[in-house]
């Protein structure tokens, strides 16, 4: 039995990981869950849904908001579990500061690191921090598990030797998919998956088209997340048939933002807003099954959405994910109003560029990434 340390610390983490954690389990290894604690709002009800821990918490005692103080305080408290845990591998996901922390205290205690979801770059200092902890982890890691031909290639140009790296596709495709099984009418383990008031919001506007709109990324905060806000008043204005929800993240930077702009909108128009606090994933894909299309700046949205059909446009001025781009599901618009609205409307009007979005085939994977890696990591053994 292998023993496999998963650091984990925001939503996207945890629900990247939980197929690969289920995965190992099923093969009888051990699978310890360090939570490092950055999204601990939506965190417990993630943790329980996937069924998997966590085994050991970080205390929050986060000072500030700068990124020298929360990497600091990670370090300590990860460094401390690894060594006191000693396991085999340490699994990493993603670009977070605890996915390099994670990487970063594996090294140090001579643990190798498995990444999970390598090699994604943009080649720009955007987004920031993600981009240098990604390139830094790859300094780090052993085993690269890469979900598209696209990033192994961007990792061969980093030096990074073809045998550690294995394309494996995306765990959030493997997620996805076993959530949607999870809400089948048949499955009782997910009562109801939506808020009561967005339920009732989408009751009111059944007949309506839906567009999902999240905002979160850093470079986004301020005037970028007033300007998507912005352009959801226009769309409104010009498309009376569409209706909005926006789960706002829980970073105050955001909801600051967003919700003065929507507040001044004309009653009529505001009534076909949904603002609501963050959703737990179950909702998250139901709303994604529901939508017309979604504007976004997550990665993991964009990703989850080309499993579903879902046409993207992206509040961003680059993607790491530049495959979904070129394959036609999604669509580089980044926070200018014209062009979010130029594009919005395009969807919204013409019906061959709807069709033309709506892929059959994700470029992320087939859902069986975590299958992939764990052969891999359990062939080491």
């Amino acid at each position: 039995m292998t023993t496999y340390l998963a650091c984990l610390g925001t939503r996207p983490e945890i629900i990247k990981m939980a197929p690969l954690h289920r995965e190992l389990q099923q093969r009888g290894h051990r699978v310890v869950v360090l939570h490092t604690g950055q999204h601990e709002a939506v965190a417990e009800v993630l943790y329980r849904f996937f069924g998997m821990g966590p085994d050991v918490r970080l205390p929050p005692e986060r000072r500030s908001n700068r990124l020298g103080d929360l990497t600091a305080l990670l370090l300590e408290g990860v460094d401390r579990a690894v060594s006191e845990s000693q396991p085999d591998v340490v699994l990493v996901q993603g670009d977070t500061t605890s996915a390099l922390v994670g990487a970063l205290s594996g090294y140090y205690n001579d643990k190798p690191v498995a990444h999970i979801e390598a090699g994604l770059r943009t080649g720009t200092r955007e987004p920031f921090p993600e981009e240098k902890n990604r390139e830094l982890i790859a300094r780090l890691a052993h085993w690269h598990f890469a979900p598209t031909a696209r990033t192994r290639d961007n990792l061969l140009r980093e030096g990074i030797a073809d045998a550690r790296i294995s394309v494996v596709g995306n765990t959030v495709i493997d997620a996805a998919r076993w959530t949607q099984l999870q809400l089948e009418p048949s499955t009782t383990s997910v009562p109801s998956a939506l808020p009561a008031g967005v339920e009732a919001f989408l009751g009111e506007h059944a007949s309506q088209r839906l567009l999902l709109v999240t905002a979160h990324r850093r470079e986004n905060w301020g005037e970028p997340i007033r300007n998507i806000g912005t352009a959801i008043g226009q769309l409104l204005a010009a498309h009376p048939d569409l209706v909005v929800v926006w789960p706002l993240h829980p970073n105050p930077a955001v909801s600051e933002a967003v919700e003065p702009v929507i507040a001044a909108l004309p009653d009529a128009m505001r009534a076909r807003v949904c603002l609501t606090a963050p959703v737990d994933y179950p909702a998250l894909i139901t709303l994604l099954e529901r939508c017309y299309f979604t504007l976004t700046d997550s990665g993991g949205i964009q990703e989850e959405a080309s499993a579903l059909a879902r046409p993207v446009l992206i509040a961003r001025d680059s993607t790491e994910r530049q495959e979904l781009v070129e394959a036609g599901g999604a669509v580089l618009v980044g926070t200018d109003i014209t062009r979010m609205v130029t594009a919005a409307s395009e969807l919204l009007l013409d019906v061959a560029v709807y069709r033309a979005m709506q892929l059959e085939l994700s470029p992320f994977g087939d859902g069986n990434a975590a299958r992939h890696i764990a052969d891999r990591l359990c062939a080491a053994d």
